[in-house]
């Protein structure tokens, strides 16, 4: 019977920094935290190195991969061409959440793009992060680290519970300021197309590259069938815990009813919602997400984990409008659903 890897973590310093470069140098990988969501860490130019997060995460092959750099610059042969709009979106929100996609170069692996002719780029702000870059010397392919399918991990103790055994390093940064993945922005055509939204939002986008991008298919609802995927995030489920997953849209006193309606059908449920619902929800079984949906966005993912951990057949969550912020917290709670949302 072959050993399971042993998998440490390692509060994130300078020590455990250069213990996690000298691994990706030598095609393994390493967990590490960004502003995001935890990343799944593994050199972008060695082929093999990124099939290792496939196999790790049970990751299907055809969900390209974002490849994150230093700050301060582009390295040659990543992107065969750089438009206009790219160079002023860098300059405007990079390091940042923001992930373009842009025509390939030659240095990236087929497994990266996932056969695409495009690749996925951003530059992290977390500083951690940045550190991991400068001491590995070279880019890092990272999807989040977590099973494929599951929450996002915002916490070093979610990425072990999810791999260990399967990954020799996690960097322990503490929790993640954004809590949800960054936005992707696709440059590679004729009109920017947004992918995934994130916190970098769409109407920012519009006010910096003059008009707003056009909301991809597959974004905020399921991809058509035997569409290719050109971003992470889009054509398999995502996000969602074990327990079942309703979406209840709506607003107002509509909206409470519902979610009392759904919750008094159901048996062994739990309610995430605003913190300013709490109230008139009980005496029910409900959790605060948080006052706006910035801090909803902070914890959702670790609510879901945490109603897993609880043991809670079904979770019952609020809905917000689609736009904004909200836009991409709607985007995860779809996909944490199977997109069944009930309501308006």
């Amino acid at each position: 019977m072959a050993c399971r890897m042993k998998t440490k973590i390692r509060l994130l310093n300078e020590a455990s920094v250069e213990e996690a470069a000298g691994i990706l140098r030598a095609g393994g990988l390493v967990a590490f935290p960004t502003e995001t969501v935890y990343g799944l860490g593994a050199n972008a130019l060695d082929e093999g190195a990124v099939r290792g997060i496939f196999l790790a995460k049970g990751r299907p092959q055809d969900n390209p991969l974002i490849v994150h750099l230093p700050k301060s610059e582009l390295p040659a042969g990543l992107v065969s061409a750089l438009p206009d709009a790219a160079e002023c979106l860098m300059e405007a929100f990079w390091p940042g959440p923001l992930t373009l996609v842009l025509p390939k170069g030659p240095k990236i692996p087929d497994a990266v793009s996932a056969g695409l002719p495009t690749v996925a780029l951003r530059a992290p702000a977390h500083e951690g992060a940045q550190a991991l870059l400068r001491a590995a010397g070279l880019p890092i392919a990272a999807p989040s680290a977590n099973a494929s399918g599951r929450p996002s991990p915002t916490l070093a103790r979610h990425v072990f519970d999810d791999l260990s055994g399967k990954i020799p390093l996690i960097l322990d940064g503490g929790a993640c300021e954004i809590g949800i993945e960054s936005t992707v922005l696709d440059l590679s055509g004729a009109e920017p197309v947004l992918l995934r939204p994130g916190s970098v939002t769409l109407e920012e986008l519009g006010a910096a590259l003059g008009k707003t991008p056009r909301l991809g298919r597959g974004v905020m609802r399921p991809l058509p069938a035997g569409e290719r995927a050109l971003s992470p995030g889009l054509l398999h489920r995502h996000y969602a815990p074990r327990a079942e997953v309703i979406l209840v849209r709506g607003e107002g006193e509509a909206l409470v009813q519902r979610l009392k309606d759904e919750y008094d059908a159901a048996e062994n449920a739990l309610i995430l919602c605003a913190d300013a619902l709490l109230d008139r929800l009980q005496p029910r079984n409900c959790q605060g997400l948080g006052a706006d949906e910035r801090r909803m966005a902070k914890t959702l993912f670790a609510a879901l984990r945490q109603a897993d951990e609880r043991s809670f057949s079904k979770v019952i969550l609020q809905g917000v409008a689609e736009e904004g912020l909200g836009l991409a917290l709607m985007n995860r709670a779809l996909r944490a659903a199977g997109f069944r949302a009930v309501g308006p």
